[in-house]
């Protein structure tokens, strides 16, 4: 059978090998001597029918490209190649990883790319080199998520290089991305996920599903693009605006936004918005309109 057979065309199989044919995961983990290390935010996934239940969980990722970062010793670049994605590009910053990387490469010829670097510093459209749109997979390092979806959702220009991302959380940063107004969790995050994509919780994984098993719960969100954010300002307004409003959550947007502009309650009037509201009380899109007002009022200086 073919290298890329899906999970209903299970791979010939030697006894005591994975569907795929290669060594159980813990076993190549022994082998290479892959302990996580806390420092690159480690949490290893070995079950095999779990990393392939993560990669279709925002849809069918057959035939698609995906990039995928910190694949470790490749439990989920094996769930999404098991899953019949036609081409897997891999960045992962642990040269220790890299050998057991290497049997899935041989295994799946042509369809798995593996990219020593830190993700942090990638140009992921030149990572990708085409003008197809790409899957963003990921149990991302727990040091590194935030800074890596921000960096996604800021993408210039929009609509993104991706249409789709599947990405593993701490389940608190999960429940932020996802949270309403009014809610404690509701934060800048949430506004920003929530203006630029449609974000929803797939999957939650208790500690037990890692090794090692981290503190908390994790979980799974699947971010899908919006085609026009509304309103339309710029994601760089947005960002210094609800920087003012929940670096000082507590107070008044009438003393909060005052480190944004000297005179908040012009903006907030011309917005139609009560200046003596607290941020975690307006909607992403009421967000979106003050920070359009602020752009234009800014526009030139």
């Amino acid at each position: 059978m073919s290298a890329n057979a899906t999970a209903d065309e299970p791979l010939n199989e030697r006894p005591g090998a994975s569907p795929d044919g290669l060594d159980p995961l813990r076993d190549v983990i022994r082998r290479h001597d892959l302990a996580a290390k806390k420092s690159l935010g480690q949490n290893f996934i070995l079950d095999l029918n779990l990393t392939r239940r993560i990669a279709r969980a925002g849809g069918s990722v057959a035939g698609r490209t995906v990039v995928e970062v910190g694949p470790g010793p490749g439990g989920l670049t094996r769930g999404l190649l098991l899953e019949g994605a036609a081409r897997v590009v891999a960045v992962e910053r642990d040269s220790r990883c890299l050998p057991a990387l290497a049997e899935i490469e041989a295994r799946y010829p042509g369809q798995l790319r593996v990219h020593e670097g830190d993700a942090l510093d990638s140009d992921w459209r030149a990572l990708v080199g085409s003008k197809e749109k790409a899957v963003i997979a990921a149990n991302l390092p727990y040091n590194a998520a935030t800074t890596l979806l921000i960096g996604w959702l800021e993408t210039e220009p929009w609509p993104p290089w991706w249409d789709r991302m599947v990405l593993m959380f701490q389940k608190e940063v999960a429940e932020r991305i996802v949270a309403a107004p009014g809610s404690k969790e509701y934060g800048r995050l949430s506004v920003i996920s929530q203006w630029r994509s449609e974000p929803h919780i797939a999957l939650t994984l208790k500690p037990e599903a890692f090794t090692p098993p981290p503190k908390v719960s994790s979980a799974v969100v699947v971010f899908t693009p919006r085609a026009e954010p509304q309103p339309a300002c710029s994601v760089k307004a947005l960002g210094k605006v609800t920087a003012a409003a929940f670096g000082q959550r507590r107070k008044m947007l009438r003393a909060s936004l005052k480190t944004l502009v000297p005179n908040p309650e012009a903006l907030l009037e011309v917005a139609g918005i009560s200046p003596e509201l607290r941020a975690e009380r307006l909607t992403v899109r009421e967000f979106a309109k003050l920070a359009l007002i602020y752009e234009r009022s800014t526009a030139g200086r």
